[in-house]
């Protein structure tokens, strides 16, 4: 078990005991070695975690240090952090602007000491970030999915042709290079895939999908996991 994950289950197990615990208590429970348990407690102590006691006596976390109702652990924390560092690397700058939004909150529900060990910048996302669509924005397809709302779209395909259709959105599928959206093309009659790069201008209509998302997205993944299969 990492340090960070030791630190978080000790206030975890202090916090919810109703008298002293030993440290050969704390460290039997997270399969450690006492030395290692003496070090952390140290450590929680260094960065003011209320923590009573001493060797041969047990622990006790004095009240006032609380956790959050809703608290993940070190490692569910660091998954959101990370899923997020790569959620910045999309074209959608309104999911960019929120994805800082999440950071800040849970940094902010986190305890001080835990909050220093999981924003140590130790967690990058590296690679190609997808430029924002020209012709369309990705936040009104997001509503539009919500809303179950048509589009209308000019849309180009590989070879530069380029179509008026009236879709109906149902998902969106982030790359690392670009976005694609799912939708029931009503000029094709059929599911399609719809590079949002490829889309030269866009506007909702007042015509509605309302009830048949569920339906079509259902039917999309059916063929997807029959093209899986197939290959």
């Amino acid at each position: 078990m990492r340090k960070a994950s030791r630190l978080f289950e000790i206030i975890q197990i202090l916090r919810l005991a109703g008298k002293p615990v030993t440290a050969q208590m704390i460290a039997d429970r997270l399969e450690v070695t006492v030395r290692s348990i003496y070090r952390d407690i140290a450590a929680l102590q260094a960065m003011r975690v209320p923590i009573e006691g001493g060797r041969g006596i047990g622990y006790i976390m004095r009240s006032g240090f609380d956790l959050p109702p809703l608290m993940f652990s070190i490692e569910e924390s660091e998954a959101m952090v990370l899923a997020l560092a790569l959620l910045k690397r999309t074209g959608d700058s309104e999911l960019k602007k929120a994805a800082e939004r999440v950071s800040d909150k849970i940094a902010a529900a986190m305890p001080v000491p835990l909050r220093q060990v999981l924003m140590g910048n130790a967690l990058y996302a590296w690679g190609s970030v997808a430029p924002e669509p020209s012709g369309i924005d990705l936040a009104s397809i997001r509503q539009a999915i919500r809303d179950e709302q048509k589009l209308a779209i000019d849309y180009r395909d590989e070879q530069g042709r380029q179509t008026a259709r009236t879709i109906r959105p149902i998902a969106l599928i982030y790359y690392s290079a670009y976005t694609n959206i799912v939708a029931w093309c009503e000029l094709r009659e059929g599911l399609r895939n719809f590079r949002a790069d490829r889309i030269a201008q866009s506007a909702t209509i007042a015509a509605f999908f309302t009830g048949q998302g569920d339906g079509l997205r259902s039917q999309w993944i059916a063929g997807w996991k029959v093209n899986q299969q197939a290959g």
